[in-house]
């Protein structure tokens, strides 16, 4: 038996206005002064200086706002890094992507690119990059998406949807300040919360399930359950322990996989460009046979929250649509393998899937 030798954040901080020492944290990584930093910054907050101000740009800096209103696209990455690459004399001195889990990937993967010859379509899939990423740092400003934690960059290539899973991936730096989630969207707030729930629910069913992911998953399902459903917290708590949640939501499948939701749910953002949490929320809601408590307490969480999904989004599909969003589904083998076991291919068939995306 050979197991994985997994990476992991080598340097986390955590506190409520430590956006604040992120200069302080930069400065020893500067390589030279023509080495930039670049900052991939949610374009949501263009032109709210309480937290633009805060970015410490100096020399060749350069400070790139990217819409998450679509997930990231492998031809997005490479013009990125195209870019990159043609106005800058030298190698940045480190990418550092500050927003939700879009932004937080585009980061992961033009630190990858930057170093790794070809297209990132041609690095989907699992430990094909070769070289380390320059370095990387992830401040998420949303959470529970885990991609600060996560050792994946969720990309839509031309033929799939996939991460660049690798031992470059994960973060070299993440600063987790609770205060940078404040302007959240309740719906934002509660799709993204449920893809944190959805980890720790297809981690701990699944046939992967080991000591190192069920100690994470129960942390984070348990926290879940205290800012979803107990209610009870202050602003600032919740606001605290959704960080948390989604930090242990995001380790819990690193010696474990996602399952069912994730795969529907790829799927579902490969054709209609659906994004991933609301994807999940989608999904997860129809799973009764895969996932029965774990459905049951989300419906209650749904109710709870007032929260509405869309209805009927694969109504007017052609048969052709839905036999590429089971072919997108039915890629993620890794996934199938942890929800089902090893012979997930007799039981989950094509007919079964559309049956199921017919539901949606």
């Amino acid at each position: 038996m050979s197991y994985k030798n997994f990476p992991m954040v080598s340097r986390v901080v955590f506190g409520r206005g430590s956006f604040n020492q992120l200069e302080e944290i930069l400065s020893p990584k500067r390589l030279n002064v023509k080495a930039p930093f670049i900052f991939f910054v949610d374009d949501v907050f263009k032109g709210n200086a309480w937290l633009t101000s805060r970015i410490p740009l100096s020399y060749d800096d350069k400070l790139i706002y990217v819409s998450a209103a679509e997930e990231p696209k492998t031809s997005q990455i490479d013009a990125l890094v195209e870019d990159i690459i043609l106005n800058f004399k030298e190698l940045p001195s480190g990418i550092i992507g500050i927003g939700g889990g879009s932004i937080l990937d585009t980061a992961k993967a033009v630190s990858i690119m930057l170093t790794n010859n070809g297209e990132s379509k041609d690095y989907q899939g699992w430990d094909l990059v070769k070289n380390p990423a320059i370095y990387h740092v992830g401040i998420p400003t949303i959470s529970g998406t885990g991609a600060e934690v996560s050792r994946t960059t969720i990309l839509t290539g031309p033929e799939r949807k996939l991460g660049i899973n690798s031992d470059y991936t994960p973060f070299d730096q993440v600063l987790l300040d609770p205060e940078l989630t404040k302007d959240v969207p309740k719906e934002q707030w509660f799709y993204t919360g449920m893809d944190c729930y959805v980890h720790c629910i297809e981690s701990l069913n699944g046939t992967y399930l080991n000591a190192f992911s069920k100690s994470y998953g129960e942390k984070a399902f348990s926290l879940c359950k205290e800012i979803f459903v107990d209610d009870n917290l202050s602003i600032e708590e919740a606001q605290d322990k959704l960080m948390m949640a989604s930090w242990h939501g995001g380790m819990s499948i690193a010696y474990s996989q996602v399952g069912v939701a994730h795969a529907l749910s790829y799927g579902l953002g490969y054709l209609l460009g659906i994004k991933h949490g609301i994807g999940n929320c989608i999904v997860f809601d129809h799973l009764e046979d895969y996932y029965p408590e774990g459905v049951a307490l989300f419906k209650k969480m749904k109710a709870k929250h007032q929260i509405e999904l869309p209805q009927g989004i694969c109504a007017d599909l052609s048969d052709k649509e839905f036999e590429t969003m089971i072919d997108v589904a039915l890629s993620l083998e890794p996934l199938w393998e942890n929800a089902i076991g090893k012979n997930w291919k007799k039981t989950i068939t094509r007919d079964k899937l559309r049956a199921l995306y017919e539901k949606m």
